[in-house]
């Protein structure tokens, strides 16, 4: 068959590794503990500082994002800490597996250039290093980190850092049991990230047949489908291929008109990811943003009524209570992402800013417990 130059042949070498929803989720990690621990370290800073008046924030205040559009990261410091009106940034770091035997820190966020092209330690930072395994902490300057370091490559970072030797590192550490609740929680709203981030690879599977087609590039980028589940086929698709739709602020009008009061679990994960796909690549006309503030409060309210006492969603008879809870948290997860990006990119005042992931959760920990326990149910069937 002759390869026509308008078409592209979509095989897997095709389709990128990682679209902006999986960047984003990678970046939300980090996001989880920071927001977590926000609280614990403005008590320590007081402790530290003698009870002097200190507030922190993250960088942004309200207004701050876990994520960049045109992804990458931000090289804004985590937290900005007013000390008797003095201001301090603070670096976060955190390890979750025991037996590293360095830890690494980045050289630009320990270290200047001098004239003379030496590196010299960053003044006025400190770095916060939560070590969750055994619920330490150390609080740190970048002078000791200089002092006490080499710089060597990190492969999993595939650029050159300060590598602190374990056994130094390790001797600063500090136990504290506050850090004991803010640990699990990391823990629980991490898991429930990456459980409702599994259904990307769900709609992969189903789709594959899609995305392994020859599609006709300008033709799929023109259309505009006429009903949801072409909407979310074609989305999907175009999200995986890198691709923008023809009219995209038209499609975006048209999706928001399928949330009615009757919609399934299912269909509002379907509509937020074609939203949210769509969202990222325009810019909103006033009319378009007021229409989509008012449909996320609406999906938020419909979401929460299917909401069980058990910790599940539930809104089909159809669908298994762990798929429907899937789809619920992935489509709240989606909403906080939205919520937040409209606060930061058009300064609404709509919105309460997201002070903790998953804090539309009902009962975040009947959720996560109701997921492990089918979670294992299911294991013990196989076995």
């Amino acid at each position: 068959m002759a390869i026509d130059s308008k078409t592209v042949y979509a095989q897997s070498s095709d389709i990128k590794s990682r679209t902006y929803l999986e960047y984003r989720k990678d970046m939300k990690k980090k996001a989880i503990a920071e927001l977590e621990i926000i609280d614990w370290l403005e008590n320590k800073l007081k402790e530290l500082y003698n009870n002097k008046i200190i507030k922190v924030n993250k960088s942004g205040g309200d207004e701050f994002l876990w994520f960049l559009r045109k992804g990458g990261v931000s090289r804004k410091p985590d937290f900005v800490a007013d000390i008797d009106g003095d201001k301090k940034e603070f670096e976060f770091q955190y390890a979750d597996k025991e037996g590293l035997e360095f830890y690494d820190f980045k050289i630009s966020k320990v270290a200047k250039r001098k004239k003379d092209k030496s590196l010299e330690p960053i003044k006025n930072k400190s770095f916060i290093y939560i070590y969750k395994p055994q619920r330490k902490y150390a609080i740190i300057e970048p002078e000791w980190i200089f002092n006490n370091s080499n710089i060597a490559m990190v492969e999993a970072w595939r650029t050159a850092a300060y590598r602190v030797p374990k056994d130094k590192f390790e001797k600063i550490l500090k136990y504290d049991p506050g850090l004991e609740q803010i640990c699990n929680q990391i823990d629980i709203k991490t898991y429930i990230l990456n459980f409702q981030h599994s259904l990307i690879d769900i709609y992969k599977d189903k789709l594959s047949f899609l995305l392994q087609s020859v599609i006709d590039e300008d033709k799929i980028i023109n259309i505009i489908p006429n009903e949801l589940e072409s909407y979310f086929e074609v989305c999907f698709i175009l999200d995986n291929l890198n691709k923008v739709p023809h009219n995209a602020n038209l499609w975006l009008v048209y999706l928001l008109s399928y949330i009615t009061e009757g919609i399934s679990l299912n269909e509002i994960a379907k509509i937020l990811y074609c939203i949210d796909f769509l969202y990222s690549k325009i810019e909103l006309k006033p009319n378009e943003l007021n229409q989509l503030i008012n449909k996320i409060k609406q999906m938020q309210k419909i979401i929460n009524k299917y909401y069980q006492n058990d910790g599940t969603y539930r809104s089909s008879l159809k669908e298994s209570p762990i798929e429907e809870t899937r789809y619920a948290l992935f489509s709240l997860n989606l909403i906080e992402d939205l919520i937040q990006d409209i606060i930061y990119t058009y300064s609404v005042k709509t919105f309460k800013p997201i002070k903790k992931i998953y804090q539309s959760l009902k009962n975040i920990e009947k959720t996560y417990h109701i997921i492990n326990i089918r979670r294992e149910e299911r294991i013990s069937n196989r076995a």
